[in-house]
């Protein structure tokens, strides 16, 4: 007898998670708690809990996420800058940890002994979510049916759901393997698989097609405190609220779409059309100010790690000691990156204008090409003299034959 009486799992109500939910209860001989977290991916939510319940759930959590969501993920995650090989803003990467927090928060609740998840065998999802339940609850079982079940292919899925009257649901996009909420939208397969093909026409989301945007550029300010963003043209925000209306501005312009082909943690590399759009805006926005706002050497080595960070979130270690280790340096890098950023959207691209900070350490006295009075340019001789000490010596014997090392 399965010493799993009660699990919690993820569901979207999708044709996956829908399947799993009935599999589990027969696999298992248990209840199955199913949690739909709201990330703002403007999905119809509503009914879910009734369909969840419908097709064997016994409890359906459906729970508004959004603002813990962009203010206690998100954004962390944007003051380190974290971009993960250079492009890609980790838009579903940082989703899973709080997914996977509030799974374990509610097994806890609920005495349930085990959560589950509908991630595959091959993708990254399924290290994100057990390596955070791992972290925050050992003591928990992870059930992951794409890897213990005899389900190989849609047509499997397709037939379960017969057999059971699960209720399919059908999508004109469902050429495509999607994933949306606040920060992003992605895509993945359809001929998206063939890194030599075009996007087709339907991996549109959140960004306007660069030759449907509009012909005149549009100006945002963007203001932040501490490198957070606050304001939006001047009006106060709450962080969901602020991404959204990010996302509406930059979105129009066609800002934020990235076509990819990525290394996942697992080894395979991955292609996939990202769509950040409000991300986007406030990451270029942001880092133009710490142009004025930051120390070089804070700057270059708050850079250095980036890498790091991005690899914490794409790897699924939110909840670790070295991502919090990243994070306490970095928000002290941030304490005075406060101030406005003025932007120009136009046909996919975002540039800063103008900028201004009551911490900002440009001085226009040392950089006027003019005539000033705090600047010795003649001082500059010798510090490039003693700059040049260790090239002239290394020039000096680096190439010599060994004999005359000596």
């Amino acid at each position: 007898m399965s010493a799993i009486k009660k699990v919690v799992l993820a569901y979207s109500g999708g044709l996956d998670t829908s399947i799993i939910l009935k599999w589990i209860q027969q696999e298992y001989d248990c209840k199955v708690i199913t949690l739909t977290a709201d990330l703002g991916q403007q999905e119809e939510l509503e009914g879910l809990d009734e369909k969840a319940l419908a097709t064997g759930a016994s409890k359906a959590y459906i729970e508004d996420l959004k603002e813990e969501f962009v203010g206690d993920f998100v954004f962390p995650m944007m003051r380190a800058a974290a971009i993960y090989e250079g492009r890609y803003l980790l838009g579903t990467s940082i989703a899973r940890p709080l997914i996977a927090k509030r799974l374990v928060e509610i097994a806890r609740e609920e005495g349930a002994q085990a959560i589950a998840h509908g991630a595959t065998g091959k993708g990254n999802d399924q290290v994100r979510f057990e390596l955070t339940a791992a972290a925050l609850a050992p003591e928990l079982k992870v059930i992951a049916p794409w890897r213990e079940w005899n389900l190989r292919s849609r047509t499997d899925l397709h037939d379960f759901a017969q057999k059971h009257g699960i209720p399919i649901p059908m999508s004109k996009r469902n050429v495509y393997s999607m994933d949306r909420n606040m920060l992003h939208c992605s895509f993945e397969g359809g001929e998206l698989e063939d890194p030599a093909e075009e996007p087709g026409p339907m991996s549109h989301c959140t960004t306007t097609p660069l030759d449907q945007t509009p012909d005149t550029p549009e100006y945002v300010v963007i203001g932040f405190e501490a490198g957070n963003p606050v304001s939006v043209n001047g009006e106060a925000l709450t962080p969901a609220r602020l991404l959204e209306k990010a996302n509406e501005i930059a979105g129009r312009h066609g800002v934020g779409r990235i076509d990819m082909v990525e290394n996942r943690f697992v080894g395979m590399k991955s292609r996939g059309v990202y769509e950040t759009p409000g991300g986007t805006l406030l990451y270029h926005a942001k880092r133009d100010l710490e142009g004025i706002c930051l120390d070089r050497e804070v700057m270059h080595l708050r850079d250095s790690l980036v890498p790091r960070y991005a690899d914490c979130v794409y790897n699924g270690f939110w909840y670790s000691p070295e991502r919090e280790a990243l994070q306490a340096f970095t928000d002290t890098a941030q304490k005075n990156v406060t101030g406005t950023v003025r932007c120009k959207l136009f046909k996919g691209g975002v540039y800063a204008i103008e900028r201004t900070s009551p911490y900002s350490l440009y001085d226009m006295d040392l950089a006027t090409f003019e005539e000033d009075e705090v600047y010795n340019q003649k001082d500059a001789a010798g510090f490039i003299k003693l700059q040049s000490l260790r090239l002239r010596a290394y020039m000096k014997y680096a190439n010599k034959p060994l004999k005359d090392k000596k």
